[in-house]
Protein backbone atom coordinates (compact mmCIF):
# COMPACT_ATOMS: atom_id res chain seq x y z
CA UNK A 1 0.00 0.00 0.00
CA UNK A 2 2.81 2.43 0.84
CA UNK A 3 4.52 1.80 -2.51
CA UNK A 4 1.29 2.64 -4.33
CA UNK A 5 0.88 5.94 -2.43
CA UNK A 6 4.49 6.85 -3.16
CA UNK A 7 4.11 5.86 -6.81
CA UNK A 8 0.88 7.86 -7.12
CA UNK A 9 2.55 10.91 -5.58
CA UNK A 10 5.61 10.58 -7.81
CA UNK A 11 3.36 10.05 -10.85
CA UNK A 12 1.41 13.20 -10.04
CA UNK A 13 4.64 15.18 -9.70
CA UNK A 14 5.91 13.76 -13.01
CA UNK A 15 2.70 14.98 -14.64
CA UNK A 16 3.13 18.46 -13.13
CA UNK A 17 6.72 18.57 -14.36
CA UNK A 18 5.59 17.45 -17.82
CA UNK A 19 3.18 20.39 -18.02
CA UNK A 20 5.88 22.78 -16.83
CA UNK A 21 8.33 21.41 -19.37
CA UNK A 22 5.83 21.94 -22.19
CA UNK A 23 6.44 25.66 -21.61
CA UNK A 24 10.08 25.46 -20.54
CA UNK A 25 11.18 23.61 -23.68
CA UNK A 26 10.60 26.79 -25.71
CA UNK A 27 13.98 28.08 -24.51
CA UNK A 28 15.84 25.11 -25.98
CA UNK A 29 15.91 26.28 -29.58
CA UNK A 30 17.30 29.64 -28.40
CA UNK A 31 20.08 28.14 -26.27
CA UNK A 32 22.86 29.75 -28.34
CA UNK A 33 21.25 33.20 -28.39
CA UNK A 34 22.25 35.74 -25.74
CA UNK A 35 18.61 36.18 -24.74
CA UNK A 36 15.36 34.34 -25.22
CA UNK A 37 12.95 36.15 -27.60
CA UNK A 38 10.29 38.29 -25.94
CA UNK A 39 7.40 36.19 -27.27
CA UNK A 40 8.87 33.04 -25.75
CA UNK A 41 9.53 34.76 -22.42
CA UNK A 42 5.99 36.16 -22.42
CA UNK A 43 4.54 32.67 -22.97
CA UNK A 44 6.62 31.04 -20.24
CA UNK A 45 6.16 33.93 -17.80
CA UNK A 46 2.37 33.96 -18.28
CA UNK A 47 2.26 30.25 -17.48
CA UNK A 48 4.34 30.67 -14.32
CA UNK A 49 2.34 33.71 -13.22
CA UNK A 50 -0.78 31.52 -13.40
CA UNK A 51 0.63 28.48 -11.63
CA UNK A 52 2.52 30.35 -8.89
CA UNK A 53 0.16 33.24 -8.21
CA UNK A 54 -3.27 33.39 -9.80
CA UNK A 55 -4.12 29.66 -9.66
CA UNK A 56 -4.02 29.60 -5.86
CA UNK A 57 -4.86 27.40 -3.98
CA UNK A 58 -4.07 24.76 -6.63
CA UNK A 59 -0.34 25.31 -6.07
CA UNK A 60 -0.85 24.04 -2.55
CA UNK A 61 -1.88 20.70 -4.00
CA UNK A 62 1.67 20.21 -5.29
CA UNK A 63 3.03 20.92 -1.80
CA UNK A 64 0.51 18.49 -0.28
CA UNK A 65 1.52 15.75 -2.74
CA UNK A 66 5.19 16.36 -1.90
CA UNK A 67 4.29 15.94 1.78
CA UNK A 68 2.41 12.70 1.06
CA UNK A 69 5.45 11.49 -0.89
CA UNK A 70 7.78 12.21 2.03
CA UNK A 71 5.49 10.66 4.63
CA UNK A 72 5.30 7.57 2.44
CA UNK A 73 9.06 7.39 1.92
CA UNK A 74 9.76 7.71 5.64
CA UNK A 75 7.09 5.13 6.51
CA UNK A 76 8.50 2.78 3.88
CA UNK A 77 12.04 3.14 5.20
CA UNK A 78 10.93 2.59 8.81
CA UNK A 79 8.53 -0.25 8.00
CA UNK A 80 11.16 -2.24 6.15
CA UNK A 81 8.69 -4.23 4.02
CA UNK A 82 10.76 -3.58 0.89
CA UNK A 83 14.44 -4.23 0.23
CA UNK A 84 16.74 -1.51 1.58
CA UNK A 85 17.84 -0.49 -1.93
CA UNK A 86 14.33 0.86 -2.59
CA UNK A 87 14.73 3.51 0.12
CA UNK A 88 18.42 4.02 -0.65
CA UNK A 89 17.49 5.01 -4.22
CA UNK A 90 14.09 6.66 -3.65
CA UNK A 91 14.96 8.98 -0.78
CA UNK A 92 17.94 10.76 -2.42
CA UNK A 93 16.09 10.97 -5.76
CA UNK A 94 13.05 12.51 -4.07
CA UNK A 95 15.22 14.78 -1.92
CA UNK A 96 17.05 16.12 -4.94
CA UNK A 97 13.88 16.72 -6.94
CA UNK A 98 11.66 18.17 -4.22
CA UNK A 99 14.50 20.09 -2.60
CA UNK A 100 15.45 21.74 -5.88
CA UNK A 101 11.83 22.60 -6.56
CA UNK A 102 11.28 24.12 -3.14
CA UNK A 103 14.61 25.91 -2.74
CA UNK A 104 15.10 27.24 -6.29
CA UNK A 105 12.48 26.50 -8.92
CA UNK A 106 9.39 27.90 -7.22
CA UNK A 107 11.08 31.22 -6.43
CA UNK A 108 12.57 31.50 -9.91
CA UNK A 109 9.20 30.71 -11.52
CA UNK A 110 7.43 33.28 -9.37
CA UNK A 111 10.09 35.87 -10.21
CA UNK A 112 9.87 35.11 -13.95
CA UNK A 113 6.06 35.31 -13.77
CA UNK A 114 6.31 38.79 -12.27
CA UNK A 115 8.31 39.99 -15.32
CA UNK A 116 10.07 42.65 -13.26
CA UNK A 117 13.61 41.85 -14.40
CA UNK A 118 15.52 42.74 -17.54
CA UNK A 119 15.21 40.49 -20.60
CA UNK A 120 18.69 39.15 -19.82
CA UNK A 121 17.73 38.13 -16.30
CA UNK A 122 14.39 36.70 -17.44
CA UNK A 123 16.27 34.67 -20.07
CA UNK A 124 18.60 33.33 -17.39
CA UNK A 125 15.64 32.47 -15.16
CA UNK A 126 13.78 30.67 -17.97
CA UNK A 127 16.87 28.65 -18.90
CA UNK A 128 17.60 27.82 -15.28
CA UNK A 129 14.02 26.67 -14.67
CA UNK A 130 14.21 24.43 -17.76
CA UNK A 131 17.45 22.77 -16.62
CA UNK A 132 16.22 22.36 -13.06
CA UNK A 133 12.91 20.90 -14.18
CA UNK A 134 14.80 18.31 -16.23
CA UNK A 135 16.72 17.34 -13.08
CA UNK A 136 13.49 17.20 -11.06
CA UNK A 137 11.90 15.03 -13.74
CA UNK A 138 14.84 12.61 -13.63
CA UNK A 139 14.49 12.34 -9.84
CA UNK A 140 10.73 11.79 -9.88
CA UNK A 141 10.90 9.25 -12.72
CA UNK A 142 13.53 7.39 -10.70
CA UNK A 143 11.28 7.34 -7.62
CA UNK A 144 8.32 6.22 -9.70
CA UNK A 145 10.23 3.44 -11.45
CA UNK A 146 11.75 2.13 -8.21
CA UNK A 147 8.37 2.10 -6.46
CA UNK A 148 6.68 0.34 -9.35
CA UNK A 149 9.41 -2.29 -9.32
CA UNK A 150 9.08 -2.65 -5.53
CA UNK A 151 5.31 -3.02 -5.76
CA UNK A 152 5.58 -6.07 -8.00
Amino acid sequence: MIEQAIAASAGFLVAVLWFDLMFDVQVFRHRAAPTVPEGVLASIAAYYRRVTTTASPMGRLVALVMLVLWVGLVAQAVDGDVPAWVSVVSIPAAAGATGLAIVRVFGEARRLGARGDSIEVQSQLARSIFREHLLCLAGMVTVLAVQLIAAN
